[in-house]
Parts: C-alpha cells; sequence; structure tokens
C-alpha cells in the first residue's frame, strides 16, 4: 500500500471521492470493484476525522429503540451480523452487561422487552447470541467491578467491536488494489464546471506542493464534519462532540453499557488493547471543526458518572489518553443530540455533484453502496454492488479457524506474547505472516513497543513501512494507536521519532517539527 506521486495520477476518471473516512473508503472500493475510474483524496490522514474517534463499535444502538428508529437498528444489525461472519479477524463478537439498580433509567420490564425486539430484528431470536438475565448476585459476579449496593439484576447482550482505523484502511488499500487512486494529504481546491455539469476538479497535493488537474464526471462528498464548511451545507446537518478515555484495564472480555445519573444518557466502558475505552460524551457543537478537543467538562462528566457506577475511583492522573470527534447528525428541533436520528442521507444533484450526511460506521457499507448506485445512474453505468459478496481485503485466504490457530502457534514459537498476538491478527489478518517473517529474521521484534500495551515492535514497523504513513502522528495515533493507549513522555515519543526518521528520511529540524506536533496535541502532563 504506497502513496502514489502526482505522476502517477491519471488525467480522467468517472468519480472522485473526496473524505478519506469510513464513508469515503467504502464509497471507492465499492465503485472501484465496478470497474469505475475512481480517485479518492484526503485532505489530511485517512480517517483522521471522526472515523478513527469512535466507540470502536458495530451495533445496532439498542438506545435507537427508544425513539422507534426500527429501521435504522434493522440495517444496523444486519450489517453487524454479515461483518462478524465474513471479515471475524475485522469484526468480533462483544457482549454487553446493562445493570438493573434503583435509580436506573431502564427498568427491569422494560429492558427486558427491549432486548427481545433487539434479538429479533437481529435475527437471533433462537441462538446463543440472544440476551440473557442474571439475578443481582449472579450479575455481580459476573462483573465485579460494579458497585453492586443497589443492584436488582442485570441483562448481557451481543454487539460487536472493532479497530475504527483499521477497518478504514484496509478499506483504502481493497479500493487500492481494486484499481482506484489513493491519495492522502491531498485537497481538492476547485470544482470545474461546464455548463453547469461537472466537468473536473483542482486537487493540491500538499505533499509534494503541486496542483493537479483532472476530469472527473462526478464528485462525491464523504467529508463528514467537515460538510459544514459551507454556508449551504451547514443546513443540511448539526454537530454533535462525542469524547472518550482511556484508561486502566477494568474488565475482560465483555463490555458495560451504563446510563448517565446526571441526565440518563447512555455511555459504555469497554475492553480495548488491554485498557478500558470509556465514552461517549454527546453535546452540541458549533465550535472550530478543524481543532475539536477534551475539555475539562467533558473529563469531569464521565469519571463522575462511570465513578458512580464502579467500585474503582478514576481520577485524571488515570488516563492514559484521550480522544475527541464531531458526528453529523440530521436537522432537528429536538434539542439534546442524543434524542436525534443517527440515520444517513445522500443528496444528489443532476450535475454530477453528491454529499454524504451523517450515518454510523455499522452501516457505511450499504450507504455507500447506495452512493455508488447514484454514480453509476448518472453515468448511465448500470452495474451492481460487489462488497457484499467479494471477501474483505485482508481475510486469509484459508479456514479462518485453522489460519488462527496455525498462525497463533507461529507467533508463540517466535516469542510473542499472546495478548499481543491476539491484537496483531486483528489489526493486520493476512499481512500477519509478512510480520512473522520479519521477526524470524529480526527476533528482537517481537517484544512490545511499551510494556503494558499489546503491540509489538514488528507491527510498528511494518505499518511504518506499509502503510502510507507521511508524520508521525499517522503512525502513533491511527495505524499503532500508542498516543491514546499510553502515557507516552518526551523521552519515548523522541526514540519512535528517531525510528520513524530512518525510513521516512526526515533530517534532525523535520524531526523536530515532528516531536512538537505530536507532543502538543496528544502528549498528557
Amino acid at each position: 500500500m504506497k502513496r502514489p506521486s502526482s505522476s502517477d495520477i491519471d488525467q480522467h476518471y468517472d468519480l472522485l471521492v473526496c473524505g478519506g473516512g469510513i464513508y469515503g473508503a467504502w464509497t471507492a472500493y465499492d465503485a472501484a470493484l465496478r470497474g469505475l475510474k475512481v480517485i479518492i483524496i484526503e485532505q489530511n490522514d485517512w480517517c483522521s476525522g471522526t472515523s478513527s474517534a469512535s466507540s470502536k463499535l458495530v451495533h445496532g444502538g439498542l438506545r435507537y429503540l427508544e425513539i422507534l428508529d426500527l429501521d435504522m437498528v434493522k440495517k444496523s444489525l444486519i450489517e453487524r451480523q454479515h461483518l462478524i461472519t465474513s471479515a471475524p479477524y475485522r469484526v468480533w463478537p462483544l457482549r454487553f452487561g446493562i445493570p438493573v439498580s434503583q435509580h436506573s433509567r431502564f427498568r427491569a420490564l422494560r429492558l427486558k422487552m427491549g432486548l427481545i425486539l433487539y434479538d429479533f430484528l437481529a435475527g437471533t431470536m433462537h441462538s446463543k447470541q440472544t440476551h440473557r438475565y442474571f439475578n443481582s448476585k449472579a450479575f455481580s459476579e459476573h462483573f465485579p467491578c460494579l458497585d453492586d449496593t443497589q443492584l436488582k439484576c442485570g441483562y448481557t447482550y451481543l454487539d460487536a467491536q472493532t479497530d475504527d482505523a483499521r477497518l478504514v484502511l484496509e478499506i483504502i488499500d481493497g479500493a487500492q488494489t481494486a484499481g482506484a487512486t489513493c491519495l492522502n494529504y491531498c485537497r481538492l481546491q476547485e470544482v470545474i464546471k461546464e455548463s453547469n455539469l461537472i466537468t473536473g476538479a483542482v486537487l493540491h497535493n500538499k505533499i509534494e506542493d503541486k496542483t493537479l488537474t483532472i476530469k472527473t464526471s462526478t464528485i462525491a462528498k464523504t467529508t463528514g464534519q467537515w460538510i459544514a464548511d459551507s454556508a449551504q451545507e451547514k443546513q443540511w446537518g448539526r454537530l454533535s462532540k462525542g469524547v472518550h478515555l482511556v484508561l486502566p484495564k477494568i474488565l475482560e472480555k465483555e463490555a458495560l453499557l451504563l446510563t448517565a445519573k446526571s441526565d440518563g444518557r447512555v455511555f459504555f466502558v469497554i475492553p480495548w488493547y488491554g485498557k478500558t475505552l470509556l465514552g461517549t460524551t454527546d453535546t452540541n457543537y458549533s465550535g472550530d471543526i478543524n481543532n475539536v478537543s477534551v475539555e475539562k467538562q467533558d473529563i469531569d462528566y464521565l469519571l463522575s458518572e462511570v465513578n458512580f457506577a464502579l467500585k474503582t475511583q478514576w481520577t485524571e492522573s488515570d488516563i492514559q489518553g484521550q480522544f475527541a470527534g464531531l458526528r453529523v447528525l440530521q436537522c432537528s428541533t429536538q434539542q439534546s443530540p442524543s434524542s436525534v436520528s443517527r440515520d444517513w442521507q445522500l443528496k444528489s444533484f443532476n450535475q454530477g455533484l453528491l454529499y454524504s450526511i451523517g450515518g454510523k460506521l455499522t452501516s457505511s457499507r450499504e450507504d455507500a453502496g447506495h452512493i455508488v448506485d447514484a454514480v453509476c445512474h448518472y453515468l448511465g453505468n448500470h452495474i451492481d454492488g460487489k462488497t457484499l459478496t467479494t471477501p474483505m481485503p485482508w481475510l486469509p485466504e484459508q479456514n479462518f479457524k485453522e489460519w488462527q490457530q496455525q498462525t497463533r502457534e507461529k507467533a508463540q514459537t517466535l516469542g510473542v506474547d499472546d495478548e499481543s498476538i491476539l491484537w496483531l491478527l486483528r489489526r493486520h489478518g493476512k499481512h500477519v505472516a509478512e510480520i512473522l517473517l520479519n521477526i524470524d529474521q529480526d527476533p528482537p521484534l517481537a517484544q512490545r513497543i511499551m510494556p503494558h500495551v499489546p503491540l509489538i515492535v514488528a507491527d510498528l514497523l511494518f505499518c511504518l513501512k506499509n502503510e502510507m504513513v507521511i508524520h508521525l502522528e499517522d503512525l502513533l495515533r491511527r495505524r499503532v494507536p500508542l498516543l491514546i493507549l499510553h502515557r507516552m513522555t518526551d523521552i519515548e515519543l523522541n526514540h519512535l521519532a528517531q525510528l520513524c526518521s530512518k525510513e521516512l528520511k526526515w533530517d534532525q529540524a523535520t524531526i523536530d517539527q515532528e516531536i512538537e506536533s505530536c507532543a502538543s496535541k496528544w502528549l498528557l502532563h
């Protein structure tokens, strides 16, 4: 997966996709599989916006049953099941516990009925994936971290988890393999029209500082929060900020869905890379879309609510990492963002310009299919989508369970610890074979980068050499998410920057600049 240079860019395309998050990635991949000539550009790094700032869940959205958004929940649950089945290394089942206590917004009977409906919509009514009931003693034993003083009972239900940034990167790689031109750090500078029809675009390749003019018949804007860049587009949606904190490990293989005591909002406590992912907030946002940050009131809210529910009492000093992202929601008269539908909209114009608005990580593949359907209709090229039946780009070719077992045994013989093996398989799929070959040739690469994070040196080097890394932040936030999993020191950051400099041929001035940029944005002091 190499970044093309300006000289590699063709002169004519059927489709220009602007925005390299999950919606843009699926759109480019879908269109390329249908045989369209596609170029996808992202003004920053792949998935550097909302698509790397999610709760890392592939889920139907149990709480959306409250607002009777049944169609969206069913669509998401069908897609969840498809991804679990077709990409088990990329999307894996995760069971959630919901405690019912004296102060719970969800009462036991109401919750029971909701879970029955959730199972029914998912088609799992008569399988091991159905919800389960626990009395107070059994639920407390199942989740010993919970404060059980007012616990009445509890339920567990099934959803799924992923690494959002890795998912996007895999789909970008699939698009490139299918023939798409994929260019990060490239910005749409101007749309060219003739007789009010799209005929081309002017692009700025930020890495080479070159301006490129291409011909294209259609443009799909999948820009997420940057849809609010113009006055007209801003009217199509509203923004909500979501904040997550990364804290020490408190759960093993199951997660918790809790309700905030102060406002009744749902939030999650999730095991992730051997840590705990806590989130999310959901607040109206009207600030700078290029500078979304975690603020003290966000931290205070999350810590206060989770500390009310758990025996452990976390403080700010326990925070290992943090991140914020913006969701695009449909315009609504509802004041609270939590009450607004997460469903997706496509605005299509006869001149060849399409806008993707809102949506969810879970249902992005299907929604992207509708974008490409609209493109094909405009071009008069009626080809059915293929992403539902095409194997995921990094899916191992052999039987998954056999591949998993054989790869695990090989990694163990090379000295990789069991937890790092689990995440290595989830992160890289079939490419794990190349990483293990590198370890075989250089055994110290099997060691962890940081002692308390299940990520090994060979993984980091593979990402650095093969995954379009341009800046230090690309590597340490999205390819290997150390900046949010580990409270990194200046010395550690400097060491990793020096490692990058050899591969990316940075001089000392560039190294210093990259360190400063990363430290100011991500290091917690």
